[in-house]
């Protein structure tokens, strides 16, 4: 029988789904069901949940979720790390609490693994079901960090205007013309200023990647600074300035996928079966009207 493990990125989705749903609007005009609940969100949640499964033959999901970003290895070590994100939404924080309760009740496993993020736990996940597992692994996420952990098992789905896209490990080497464990090199150097991590001031898009489909790393770029590519020389400058904000972006952009926690885990508790009445009943209890195709 065939085996494919779904990770859902929780927060991404969950986010996405509620900022889609209301923009422009009040925390009065949104949603709510006959308890008071937001729903918006949820709505948007469980129905590409519930796609994802029966579209992509699901055998085993879990969703990941985020912790305090104060708690952190990367905030804890670097304070500076997201410091420059705002808080949630109240509705959006209500939902997320809703979520995971409704997560629980229909038996899907859920992730929170501090002091590691969502992303960790994703790649640690993805990886050792690369290792265990002869099935097919699908990341749901419109995060680009994560394509670093793409492989020939592994590809990521991501959602667009058109549709969701299975962008796997060829999509992404036709793309980029480097392997996806250099993507943390190329987001060294350019930075990422929803996470509030620096980069390499002054080297952008247009010079990150060509930088490392030359050199390979950031390492191997430093190392050879003095004889750097005439055609680079632009740059050299910036480099030098910005090696020690690359590298400690690096160390920040580059998914942990080694987390003790997750080390004893049996993939056999990330088994999972729609069944149809099971999730329409729990579904009913909050007033969300999702379509399930078991």
């Amino acid at each position: 029988m065939q085996t494919n493990l779904l990770l859902i990125d929780g927060f991404n989705l969950l986010s996405r789904g509620y900022f889609a749903t209301s923009y422009g609007k009040s925390d009065e005009e949104l949603t709510k069901n006959s308890q008071g609940l937001y729903t918006n969100a949820l709505r948007v949640f469980f129905q590409k949940l519930c796609n994802l499964i029966s579209d992509h033959s699901i055998s085993h999901v879990a969703v990941a979720w985020d912790v305090k970003r104060e708690e952190t290895t990367r905030r804890q070590k670097y304070d500076f790390y997201k410091a420059t994100r705002n808080e949630l939404p109240d509705a959006l924080i209500q939902q997320y609490e809703t979520c995971t309760a409704l997560l629980d009740k229909l038996g899907i496993t859920q992730l929170v693994t501090p002091p590691f993020e969502a992303d960790d736990a994703i790649g640690a996940m993805a990886l050792k079901w690369t290792r265990l597992e002869q099935g097919h692994c699908y990341i749901y996420s419109n995060d680009k960090d994560l394509l670093q952990l793409l492989n020939e098992q592994t590809s990521q789905i991501i959602a667009g205007k058109k549709g969701d896209m299975i962008y796997s490990v060829s999509h992404f080497r036709n793309e980029y013309q480097i392997e996806p464990n250099q993507w943390v090199d190329v987001k060294a150097l350019l930075g990422d200023k929803s996470d509030n991590i620096p980069g390499c001031p002054g080297v952008g898009e247009k010079s990150a990647l060509p930088l490392i489909q030359q050199y390979g790393s950031i390492e191997q770029l430093f190392e050879q600074l003095d004889e750097l590519d005439a055609k680079f020389n632009r740059y050299k400058k910036k480099l030098v300035e910005g090696k020690e904000t690359s590298i400690i972006s690096k160390e920040l952009a580059k998914i942990i996928c080694d987390i003790p926690q997750l080390h004893e885990l049996d993939m056999e508790t990330l088994t999972y079966e729609l069944e149809r009445e099971k999730c329409l009943s729990a579904f009913s209890e909050i007033e969300l009207k999702i379509k399930v195709l078991a």
